[in-house]
């Protein structure tokens, strides 16, 4: 049975976005093709119809999740920096990889992976850096840049490893330290 371009494109807009949501909380090599279709609805069958390999979808779901990574932080920011830095940090976002940063999700996923992947999360990491910047207090523009780094390193550092040490407290004492850090240069 054909399916219309429109039907096409909605599937295809799907698995991207259940595999950006996937991929976050499992990483690349966590699921495979069959889960991952499964869980948008679709059989493996129509995968290559939409994607050259398992790879392009990483790249394109890895791009889809920090663009709503952006419009997470730009809404975050504008309500100002602390409390963008407690929603950041909070016991929620650390629940929630799948549909939380994918920073700090994929960070040490795309390490591991080809420079494609390794492109579309720099970009990311420019654009949450771009975005502190105008949060954090400095003299000229490179000591608002180094601020902005510092806080971006603290913020994703600080989750990645309240995820990863697998006891409350010291999670919560990580991220209560990063967010004074944070919060440290703010301006």
């Amino acid at each position: 049975m054909r399916v219309s371009r429109a039907q096409a494109d909605e599937n295809r807009e799907r698995i991207i976005d259940t595999a950006a949501q996937l991929f976050r909380e499992k990483g690349f090599d966590g699921i495979g093709l069959n889960d991952l279709m499964q869980a948008a609805g679709l059989t493996r069958g129509g995968f290559y119809g939409h994607f050259e390999s398992k790879q392009d979808l990483a790249v394109q779901a890895c791009r889809r999740a920090l663009q709503a990574n952006a419009v997470t932080l730009g809404d975050g920011l504008r309500e100002g920096l602390a409390t963008f830095v407690d929603g950041y940090l909070s016991d929620a976002h650390c629940a929630d990889a799948g549909g939380g940063c994918a920073l700090a999700a994929l960070a040490a996923d795309v390490a591991r992976q080809d420079e494609s992947l390794r492109a579309v999360l720099r970009d990311g990491v420019a654009r949450f850096a771009t975005a502190l910047e105008s949060q954090v207090a400095g003299a000229t523009e490179a000591e608002r840049r180094d601020a902005a780094l510092a806080s971006l390193a603290m913020l994703v550092g600080a989750v990645i490893l309240a995820r990863a040490v697998g006891d409350a407290s010291l999670s919560a004492d990580l991220r209560a330290a990063a967010r004074r850090g944070v919060l440290a240069h703010a301006g």
